[in-house]
């Protein structure tokens, strides 16, 4: 990694789908020596894929919550079975295992209120091994760079 690389990455961050020579024009490469770098980027692993931003309102997901989820029980298999259950909801965008008074955090979005109280209790008020739930629910995001 050095500086044209670090450029490289900023560039793609914010447009994953810039032509090769419009890249290298931003970073001061040839289109050559550009696409060589940015292969070499994604075999390492450095860049893990691309993705698209979504409108989620326009897809109907007017309701976006984070979730605290306590578990219960702090073994292998209870932190296993949780992560499986929320793996397969698809109202769970993300998934994070935390340090502090939970365990984990979750990004859920859905339709609208009805739809997440159904996720709330159908989903997760069923699973043995959740013992609390804290909702925080967005009403806004000034500042979001997830792709």
């Amino acid at each position: 990694m050095d500086a044209i690389d670090d450029r490289i990455l900023h560039a793609l961050r914010r447009h994953g789908r810039i032509s090769n020579a419009e890249l290298a024009g931003r970073v001061g490469l040839s289109p050559s020596a550009c696409l060589r770098r940015v292969q070499e980027l994604e075999r390492s692993g450095l860049i893990r894929g691309y993705r698209a931003v979504l409108d989620r309102a326009r897809l109907g997901v007017g309701f976006t919550a984070f979730m605290a989820v306590g578990l219960s029980s702090h073994t292998k298999a209870a932190q296993e079975a949780f992560e499986r259950a929320v793996a397969a909801a698809p109202e769970v965008i993300e998934c994070h295992n935390v340090t502090g008074a939970i365990e984990y955090l979750l990004r859920v979005e859905v339709a609208d209120l009805a739809a997440y109280k159904r996720f709330h209790t159908d989903v997760l008020g069923t699973l043995p091994q959740v013992s609390a739930i804290t909702s925080y629910v967005v009403m806004g995001s000034p500042k979001d760079e997830r792709a």
